[in-house]
């Protein structure tokens, strides 16, 4: 699965994060920054929101991964490969279910799931180095 930019939706002219095609000296650019007394407090809000949300990603991410090292160690105590490509494919479907039902574009969760599993692979492997002997 290569990493992709998530789908251009017909009419969409924005880039692969939202941004224009106007400059970035212009309101509404992407990187146009309005001065803190302009910004309206519906938006402020909506930031905070967002921050928030970024927040709950990161720590739920860490948490995740907290657990895959413990698979990581596991498997390589149990000489099992870092890699089950059948429970990868599993995963994808069920999130794909998900992120339908959440309202998300489920080729955008599958993007993101196949760099979560390269990375815990990664670690995998890492592990698995570490510990030849378990491996």
């Amino acid at each position: 699965m290569a990493l992709a930019d998530p789908p251009v939706r017909s009419g969409d002219v924005t880039g692969r994060y939202g941004a224009s095609a106007r400059s970035a000296s212009e309101p509404g650019s992407a990187d146009y920054a309005a001065p803190m007394s302009e910004t309206p407090d519906e938006l402020l809000r909506l930031r905070a929101s967002i921050d928030n949300m970024d927040q709950v990603m990161i720590r739920v991410l860490a948490e995740r991964f907290k657990i895959t090292q413990q698979v990581g160690h596991l498997k390589a105590s149990l000489g099992l490969p870092p890699s089950d490509p059948a429970r990868e494919e599993q995963q994808i479907g069920r999130l794909r279910e998900i992120a339908v039902d959440a309202g998300l574009d489920p080729e955008f969760a599958e993007q993101f799931l196949a760099f979560v599993v390269r990375e815990v692979i990664r670690n995998h492997e890492a592990i698995a180095d570490r510990h030849p002997d378990e491996a």
